[in-house]
């Protein structure tokens, strides 16, 4: 896709995120407002999957470590035809299987995630997988930089240099908010590229809202031979709706209708 049609896809994208969230009334609206732009990038240009090869051995993986935000990575599966987009009517209701994090039991959804610092360690397990099996899938996923501070991440990172998983690239949606306060207060990471950097990986800082910036990262992968990857997403919490934008309160927030109407306008504008 172009630019210029990354764009229109993201607002559509937004428009629906709002949309299911309002619809069961249960969500996390700012994180997946802050991802959307990454995932758009990912699945509309990047990832070597669709509907047709989701069972393929070859495919690309994608798991969504920062599970909580699943409305975002919901929206674009449906999007790209992993299931109706009528299903996600169902969020969050009674005996659904769109619930508030992924869940294998949805076509495209490779791990079950939620349980903040687990997604590098499955991706670290799935790249080396790769790796002894010789194939030639690529493993992404995505991080929020809350919940960089859990020690498995670090952990999964060594071993990821330890065993050179150049096949393997983290992206970091570092929009600077977690649930109680901004990251920086409840547990500083920064300087996160420094960090990286001394845990033996190739980094590079991109604007997670700018596609130009986006498609070039993926288009280095990897950033060096022998090598796994990590791009510093800086993201803004709630973007594309200004009174979400950098406010905690939409951590998990649902608009009311008044609030929702709002944001529709702002996003058709």
């Amino acid at each position: 896709m172009t630019v210029n049609e990354l764009a229109h896809k993201s607002v559509q994208y937004r428009r629906n995120i709002l949309k299911y969230i309002v619809g069961a009334n249960a969500g996390h609206t700012g994180g997946s407002l802050s991802c959307i732009d990454i995932l758009n990038v990912l699945y509309n240009n990047v990832l070597n999957i669709s509907p047709e090869t989701v069972k393929s051995p070859d495919r690309d993986r994608y798991i969504q470590s920062k599970g909580h935000t699943v409305e975002a990575l919901y929206v674009v599966l449906a999007d790209q035809g992993f299931f109706p987009e009528s299903d996600l009517e169902t969020l969050c209701r009674y005996k659904s299987h769109y619930i508030g994090h992924p869940t294998k039991k949805i076509s495209g959804i490779e791990q079950n995630t939620g349980s903040l610092g687990h997604g590098l360690s499955l991706s670290v397990g799935t790249a080396i997988s790769a790796k002894l099996d010789e194939k030639p899938f690529r493993v992404f996923t995505l991080l929020g930089d809350g919940e960089l501070p859990e020690g498995s991440n670090w952990e999964a990172a060594l071993l990821a240099a330890q065993y050179k998983l150049d096949n393997l690239c983290a992206i970091v949606d570092k929009n600077g908010l977690q649930i109680t306060a901004p990251t920086a207060e409840v547990c500083g990471t920064d300087p996160l590229d420094k960090k990286f950097e001394a845990f033996g990986w190739a980094v590079r800082e991109v604007d997670g809202h700018d596609f130009t910036q986006l498609i070039d990262a993926f288009d280095a992968l990897p950033f060096e031979p022998g090598k796994p990857s990590v791009i510093i997403a800086n993201t803004v919490k709630g973007k594309g709706v200004s009174y979400m934008e950098n406010q905690l309160k939409w951590h998990h927030g649902v608009p009311n209708r008044e609030q929702y109407e709002q944001a529709l306008v702002e996003l058709s504008e």
